[in-house]
């Protein structure tokens, strides 16, 4: 039966997802309706600049007063799409005080406060959902979160960030430098003017830090994540990748330790195979690959980013926040249960692409050879050839078999200490073998 008094909804923010959020609430009233069991209603758009105008949006409802709106008391839901730490974490705590469950955006907040909004939540006995966090539209929280539950995750690798996998699909692509991408994907609108939180992997490191915690029921902050950008990432790199039949990609990769006892979380550039489900993964597209030890491997695809994909994941928490008001019940709450030490960057073990640049003469290589195998890293191949222009130098490609971070940065420093050795160009991490 449907329920006569419509559940109300307050909508902190209405940029690119909370203006797509309110017209599809609107345009899909009835649809949320059936799913839902009562009807939602739009009680409220808080706002920092009200003189704009919002098509589909009743004026009366836009207020710059957030916090009272929160506080009305007769709210069931408030939907956070404003970003950033404050005022939205007070926001979201006043907001279950006073009798609203939350479904919010958030990536930074949640993986940096997490385990106090979840706290929060369950002291008032509210719900807090946020699968729009992670990836946009493709549904991966919940999966891990309730599909997963009962099974053993082991590995979740992938691309959360769309402007970054555009601009390294352009490098690969087209033959672009870096520079020359992340132009095209400003004029494009997949990077913001200012690209840091993108290019230097902020935003991925955030998503990572909230996959692993669910993943491996553990809590992991955004300063557990190990984070690289891509704002080193050459046309040679690319170039390279491709003679080893691999391709570049930003990932974040978190991992349960071989013995159980601990976890790690990284973003970094890494060079995959071609043969790799995510090396097929083009422009603004995100794609994260699970492995578990029952399911075995699973791979979630799609948009990413964008006003509808993400108000998508938005409105599916809402019709389950909703359904779950209705029942007088909460969803799963924080499972960090485990609380498993998050290694350092130090402890872990994958494959190495590194670029030297030598002197063009007898006997480099096998000081090179002397270096790695002092410091216990196994070489897998060498690639060494002269410079076009001469000048008496080359370049040598030493790719590794598999050796801990820590090893490789010791080895890195010795190499630089050899006189033979000019610089190091490049050093790139090899995943997905």
């Amino acid at each position: 039966m449907m329920r006569t008094r419509p559940l109300k909804v307050a909508l902190l923010g209405c940029g690119v997802v909370g203006s797509e959020v309110a017209r599809i609430m609107t345009t899909h009233a009835d649809d949320l309706a059936a799913r839902i069991g009562a009807r939602v209603e739009l009680a409220g758009v808080a706002v920092r600049r009200p003189s704009r105008v919002r098509e589909g949006i009743d004026p009366a409802l836009i207020t710059t007063d957030a916090t009272a709106l929160v506080k009305r008391g007769d709210i069931d839901v408030v939907i956070e799409v404003i970003g950033g730490i404050e005022p939205a974490r007070t926001l979201i705590t006043t907001a279950f005080e006073h009798g609203a469950s939350v479904v919010s955006a958030n990536k930074a907040l949640l993986a940096e406060d997490g385990a106090a909004l979840h706290a929060a939540a369950e002291k008032q006995g509210r719900d807090l959902y946020y699968e729009a966090a992670v990836a946009g539209a493709i549904p991966l929280v919940r999966p891990l979160r309730e599909s997963l539950a009962g099974d053993k995750v082991n590995r979740v690798l992938g691309i959360v960030n769309g402007t970054t996998n555009f601009i390294l699909d352009k490098m690969d692509t087209s033959g672009a430098g870096y520079s020359e991408a992340l132009d095209e994907a400003t004029a494009l609108g997949y990077a913001e003017a200012d690209p840091t939180a993108d290019v230097e992997g902020f935003d991925a490191a955030a998503k990572a830090a909230i996959l692993a915690g669910i993943a491996f029921h553990t809590r992991v902050r955004i300063g557990d994540v190990h984070r690289e950008g891509i704002t080193e990432v050459t046309a040679a790199d690319i170039a390279s990748a491709r003679r080893m039949g691999c391709t570049v990609k930003l990932l974040a990769i978190c991992e349960r330790a071989a013995d159980g006892q601990s976890v790690t979380a990284r973003v970094h550039p890494a060079m995959i195979p071609l043969s790799h489900p995510l090396a097929s993964v083009r422009e603004a597209y995100n794609a994260v690959f699970v492995e578990a030890e029952a399911a075995g491997q699973l791979m979630f695809y799609g948009p990413g980013a964008g006003g509808s994909p993400t108000a998508s994941a938005v409105l599916g928490d809402l019709v389950a926040v909703c359904r779950n008001k209705l029942n007088e019940a909460t969803g799963p709450g924080e499972s960090a249960y485990t609380r498993l030490p998050v290694s350092p960057m130090g402890d872990v073990v994958t494959r190495y692409h590194i670029s030297l640049d030598v002197a063009d003469k007898p006997g480099v290589l096998a000081q090179v050879a002397t270096v790695f195998a002092e410091k216990g890293v196994s070489i897998d191949t060498v690639r060494q050839q002269g410079r076009p222009d001469g000048g008496g130098e080359a370049s040598l490609v030493v790719v590794t078999h598999r050796a801990s971070d820590a090893a490789l940065s010791a080895t890195v420093e010795a190499l630089r200490k050899l006189d033979t050795v000019r610089g190091v160009a490049s050093i790139m991490r090899v995943e997905g073998e």
